[in-house]
């Protein structure tokens, strides 16, 4: 139950990373990638005097998600699970019961069964329906992740406000994720929206950084292709192809931009890597003005890897085994167990931001510091050098990136050992 405690309205993803959502036929149920749509959230009803269950509301139809008798496909265990309206008060088929399964939950229904979101070929294919499952491989669908979602900015917009109580009652609870709409899209954005425990954020891996390297399961290096179109993977780490400079996004704190040296931007394409195949292509495109496409949500995966997911719940996918797959990148879902690792990656900053020139002073004090301790300090046991040898010189450049977006900066410090063995600093 603590992942609905402060919840008024969520929505349910499942390992598929797609969501469940009431279709508008206001009968069936079914899964669906577009998170951000009315259909997608539910709003969580707890029943007086059972403080262990709850009932998921449909925000668009306003009909409970229900488990039905009737099966899915004569002869299979599974049955339908559907939106349907309140018999009475006493009515406990409409009751789920929250059980945490690590970072995800199970809901259980009355009956003993378990709400699942379904794979497969189709007719199981984004299917719902409730059932145990029995054997290994579907072990997993029944596990859901719960993000809440603060629906205050919508109440105006979609005129909810009579059904949904006010934003006041979203202020102490900060783990909830806000929601906006984005001019760019038809519908409201839930660019960046934390889940309430599965998601971490993996920001921190960029934290101070102005440029980065990042290496696949593969070991190999995501690189820019000379045709500054096509992006691949390369164990060329020291090439600048394979840096990628950093942006943050304005009004959002969840997602990074990506922009090779070419000056174009890390793009999720919804273009097919091959007919038939549910991989899409991923490429660096060239944007006056940025769209969702090149906003990349860092997802914590351990202490060294992270995901990069896409706004629609995709995954940047460092792909192996023989051509054309090998050395692609693709943005897509992992469904075997074999490629799950394909998603992760490692970050290494190559450069680092400074954020005024505060930082760069301090730097250089700390540095002219150590210079200093060097002066009354006589070299007496080495030999006297040449002031001219390149090698006797030592240089720190400083590269500082301003918040008044002013052009780069760049301040050298040389320190030069002389013949008389002091060493001086000069700028």
């Amino acid at each position: 139950m603590e992942f609905f405690n402060k919840a008024k309205v969520v929505r349910l993803r499942s390992h598929l990373t797609k969501f469940l959502v009431a279709d508008e036929d206001e009968h069936t149920v079914r899964q669906s990638r577009n998170g951000s749509a009315r259909k997608a959230r539910w709003m969580v009803e707890t029943v007086e005097g059972k403080n262990h269950v709850i009932r998921l509301k449909s925000c668009s139809s306003g009909k409970y998600l229900t488990p039905s008798s009737e099966p899915f496909l004569t002869g299979m265990t599974g049955k339908k699970v559907v939106q349907d309206i309140q018999a009475n008060k006493r009515d406990t088929s409409i009751e789920w019961e929250p059980i945490k399964e690590g970072e995800s939950v199970k809901l259980r229904a009355n009956n003993g069964k378990l709400l699942r979101g379904n794979g497969s070929m189709p007719p199981w294919r984004n299917s719902v329906t409730h059932d145990l499952p029995h054997r290994t491989a579907t072990q997993h669908w029944v596990l859901w992740d719960v993000e809440v979602v603060d629906i205050a900015v919508v109440d105006s917009q979609e005129s909810m406000a009579s059904n949904l109580s006010p934003a006041s009652s979203f202020s102490s609870a900060p783990e909830i994720s806000r929601v906006r709409a984005d001019s760019r899209m038809s519908e409201v954005s839930y660019k960046g929206s934390p889940r309430v425990s599965s998601r971490r954020s993996g920001m921190e891996f960029f934290h101070g950084a102005k440029a980065v390297r990042l290496k696949g399961f593969h070991n190999k290096y995501l690189v820019a292709d000379d045709d500054e179109e096509t992006v691949r993977q390369s164990r060329n780490a020291s090439s600048i192809k394979a840096r990628w400079t950093v942006e943050y996004v304005e009004n959002n704190p969840n997602v990074i931009r990506l922009k090779s040296c070419d000056g174009l931007y890390l793009s999720a394409t919804n273009e097919a890597f091959l007919l038939g195949m549910t991989g899409k292509k991923v490429k660096h495109y060239s944007f006056k003005v940025p769209d969702h496409t090149t906003e990349w949500e860092p997802i914590r995966e351990s202490a060294l890897h992270i995901k990069l997911q896409t706004y629609d719940g995709k995954f940047l996918r460092a792909n192996g085994g023989a051509p054309p797959w090998r050395n692609s990148i693709t943005h897509d879902v992992p469904h075997r167990t074999a490629t799950q690792d394909w998603v992760l990656w490692e970050v290494d900053i190559v450069d680092i931001l400074l954020s005024d020139t505060d930082s760069v002073m301090s730097t250089l004090s700390s540095f002219s510091s150590v210079a200093d301790s060097y002066v009354g300090s006589p070299d007496t046991g080495s030999p006297q050098m040449n002031s001219n040898s390149p090698k006797n010189r030592l240089s720190l450049v400083v590269t500082s990136s301003f918040n008044n977006k002013q052009p780069k900066s760049k301040m050298i410090y040389r320190l030069q050992r002389r013949k008389d063995g002091v060493l001086h600093g000069g700028g």
